[in-house]
């Protein structure tokens, strides 16, 4: 597991020369600690549009498995870089002294509060630190950026520039053109949207940088792959004991012998309801956890929400998980839930008499039952009283709704970058996903969820339902690029 931990100052760590590191440094307000929280993979770097929001350098270490792959160091920005740069020129004899007097400046301002900013930059690249110096492609380049970029050439410290577009304004062009005077290497990296194969090109870059760096930063690569694949694969672990848990619940409570049971219905389902919902947050905590997001906001609308007093009106289905058209559409037909079988329901004394609600044949049994979610048994207790259970919810869709609800969740977490402050809004699934499936994997599916709401689910064959939500997970990553792709085509036509 990762865990960057905090950040350390400058002063409470001595450098490992071995270790890759790069300061990450630019004007103010140009993203820089948007890039450090992305490719350290840390939520908690402070990240506002006030300048000054950092004022002191700290050290961010992208860690997997208390093994350190890299150091990303959050810089202030720039406050005086002409009269840094006048200054350099002016203690400077030739071009071979010039990494030197950068030095001597640090050690003669090193208490000049005037410069406070410009010596907590530097003095992690004088140390051994490579630069990433941080534009925004959005605004027009400025010559005033030049001085900044002369100091920087000045330590002879390896670099590299990155366009982050922060506005919807290009001017990334213009800024190619000049960064490539000053820097190695120049890349446009979106810090807030750039999905997880740009960081790996990204870091293949820094590799570029220096020989030294080539060797760790491939090892770093395969890590973050391995780390990346773990992650997924957890998530599944979670979302499948969700499930289990979810589907299979029940609430009971106990009755007198001659005690009426028509109160305790309204009470047990609202306690059902309360522990679904509690149940399923647990699990989105648990991924967000994870994928190392643990200041995260999130919207999302409720777990059952009662519909017109169905507790999953149709409207519901559709948006989250399938519909009762869809469920016979997408091919769960008789041989995925034909012989399902449910338990019979026994209403005791003053709920009736006795009732046996048969099983469901085939995916048009779900019309009927699907509608029937009140439910109440009652069983003899030693000492005259009685148990009323209710639960689980044999309704077949439930499944879906729960499964298609944490895959949305999965997904968005999966994606994000922890340089996004945003509200992440877990919106529905729209059209359906399942439809990438094969037919025998989503009968396959199909069964596994059944038996999970008949309380017949063999722990054993854990492993088999988490295999089976693999191949969900895959057509819900494939389902979603397609949706992505419709709409970027939508766009540019």
């Amino acid at each position: 597991m990762q865990d960057n931990g905090n950040p350390d100052s400058h002063n409470n760590r001595q450098p490992d020369t071995a270790l890759p590191r790069f300061a990450v440094v630019g004007h103010p307000n140009k993203g820089k600690s948007s890039v450090v929280a992305t490719l350290s993979q840390n939520d908690s770097i402070a990240i506002a549009m006030e300048p000054g929001t950092t004022r002191d350098s700290h050290r961010y270490p992208m860690k997997v498995d208390d093994v350190t792959l890299y150091e990303l160091i959050d810089t202030p920005g720039f406050q005086r870089p002409r009269k840094v740069l006048a200054w350099l020129q002016g203690h400077s004899l030739s071009a071979s002294d010039r990494p030197d007097t950068v030095a001597a400046f640090l050690t003669q301002h090193a208490d000049d509060p005037r410069y406070h900013d410009e010596c907590e930059l530097l003095r992690p690249i004088v140390d051994g630190a490579g630069i990433i110096y941080v534009v925004d492609g959005s605004v027009p380049y400025n010559r005033e950026h030049e001085a900044e970029m002369n100091i920087l050439r000045w330590t002879g410290r390896p670099s590299l520039a990155l366009i982050n577009q922060i506005g919807s304004d290009d001017y990334s062009a213009d800024w190619e053109a000049a960064l490539g005077q000053y820097f190695q290497i120049v890349r446009r990296f979106d810090a807030v949207r750039a999905p997880f194969e740009k960081h790996l090109d990204l870091l293949r870059s820094f590799g570029q940088l220096a020989p030294a760096w080539r060797e760790p930063l491939d090892a770093a690569l395969e890590y973050l792959q391995a780390l990346k694949f773990g992650r997924d694969s957890q998530a599944l672990e979670h979302i499948a004991d969700a499930l289990i848990e979810m589907l299979g619940h029940q609430e009971t409570a106990r009755l007198g012998e001659h005690e009426s049971a028509s109160p305790l219905l309204p009470k047990l389902r609202q306690r059902w309801r309360d522990w679904q919902r509690e149940r399923e947050q647990r699990q989105r905590r648990a991924v967000e956890d994870l994928y190392q997001y643990r200041r995260l906001q999130r919207q999302e609308s409720d777990l059952v929400t009662p519909d017109g007093g169905d507790l999953f009106g149709e409207r519901t289905r559709q948006l989250w998980g399938i519909s009762k058209t869809q469920l016979a559409a997408a091919g769960f037909g008789a041989g995925a839930v034909g012989g399902a079988g449910l338990d019979a329901v026994t209403l005791g004394h003053s709920l009736g008499t006795g009732a046996l609600i048969g099983g469901l044949i085939g995916a048009a049994g779900s019309y009927y039952y699907s509608d029937k979610l009140t439910r109440l048994k009652l069983g003899p207790l030693s000492g005259g009283f009685r148990e009323a259970v209710y639960g689980p919810l044999k309704d077949p869709q439930f499944a879906y709704v729960v499964l298609g609800r944490a895959l949305v969740h999965w997904y968005e977490i999966s994606q994000r970058n922890h340089a996004c402050r945003d509200v992440l809004v877990v919106t529905e699934a729209g059209n359906h996903w399942l439809e990438q499936l094969e037919r025998r994997d989503r009968n396959g599916l199909q069964k596994s969820l059944q038996s999970l709401a008949s309380r017949r689910f063999d722990p054993s064959k854990r492993q088999r339902l988490i295999e089976q939500l693999e191949l969900a997970q895959q057509a819900f990553a494939q389902w979603q690029m397609q949706q992505f792709q419709h709409r970027d085509d939508r766009v540019h036509d």
